[in-house]
């Protein structure tokens, strides 16, 4: 479970990036986090994997209150986290397949499991073809699959996913989506960041929206009525909001392998040595 208790973030320039915040999420449930520019999503992500500290409030990961926990304790945290970062962190001199082997290697994974496990994630993201090349021979969207190959490595019990969609087309980012459904399906929470609205309405599943710091709903899945109410509040301020067309995602079939929540939840991970 993860649970922000009266949580607020206030940096030393006196910007307020959360205010108050009171959020649950319980084990295996699948979480949209929307809003504009601004509105204290991603402060909201660093806060859950331990890259900053609360002001104010209690942070409880699994058992773990993040407040207290023991910097030498950070990395076996983070282990329980598959992360898909927004700024991709892929390491250049890498080739993709080390990229996504990495976190296998850190945790003392055999690499027999690794040249097992890291095919399969790259073929599920479409990147049979790209396991040699390093990430500035890339696309910005096969560089963001590589990412979340990267988070799917190790089975998290957690994935954490700051705009995985971003650098995608629609297509790609419907099935990206859907392999984060199937993956929640077989036990995995998922939270998801993302401004994509017409996106989000595409899967009935529980939508958290912030505005200015603060929780402005919280709730069942994301109506068209209530994603332009939202952006059209923000759009007074912003002028750069615009309700996406309802057919975007809608007409996008997944290609995603059915056998990859059995996969994915069959994997055994060694957890001995190395540290994130």
């Amino acid at each position: 479970m993860i649970e922000f208790n009266n949580v607020s973030k206030k940096y030393d320039n006196g910007t307020a990036a959360l205010k108050d915040i009171n959020i649950k999420i319980e084990k295996g449930e699948f979480v949209f986090v929307v809003g504009s520019s601004g509105a204290g999503k991603s402060t909201f992500l660093k806060l859950m994997m331990r890259e900053e500290v609360p002001s104010s409030g209690t942070i409880t990961v699994d058992g773990t209150v993040l407040n207290t926990i023991k910097k030498r304790d950070i990395p076996k945290f983070r282990r329980k986290l598959g992360i898909v970062f927004q700024d991709f962190r892929l390491i250049p001199n890498m080739t993709v397949f080390d990229n996504v082997a990495f976190a296998m290697r850190v945790i003392g994974t055999k690499e027999k499991k690794i040249r097992r496990r890291v095919p399969f994630v790259l073929s599920l993201m479409g990147l049979n073809g790209k396991a040699r090349n390093y990430p500035q021979e890339l696309s910005g969207g096969e560089q963001q699959r590589v990412a979340l190959a990267r988070a799917l490595a190790n089975s998290a019990d957690i994935i954490i996913a700051d705009e995985p969609t971003g650098n995608v087309d629609p297509q790609m980012s419907y099935e990206i989506v859907d392999l984060l459904m199937r993956l929640n399906e077989a036990g995995t929470t998922v939270i998801m960041v993302t401004h994509e609205h017409s996106l989000v309405r595409c899967f009935d599943k529980r939508v958290i929206i912030l505005d200015h710091g603060a929780v402005v709903s919280d709730g069942g899945s994301l109506s068209r009525e209530a994603a332009t109410a939202h952006i059209n509040a923000v759009s007074e301020v912003t002028n750069d909001y615009v309700v996406p067309p309802e057919e975007d995602y809608s007409a996008y079939v997944s290609a995603i392998p059915s056998d990859f929540a059995d996969e994915a939840s069959s994997d055994e991970v060694s957890t001995s040595g190395g540290s994130n």
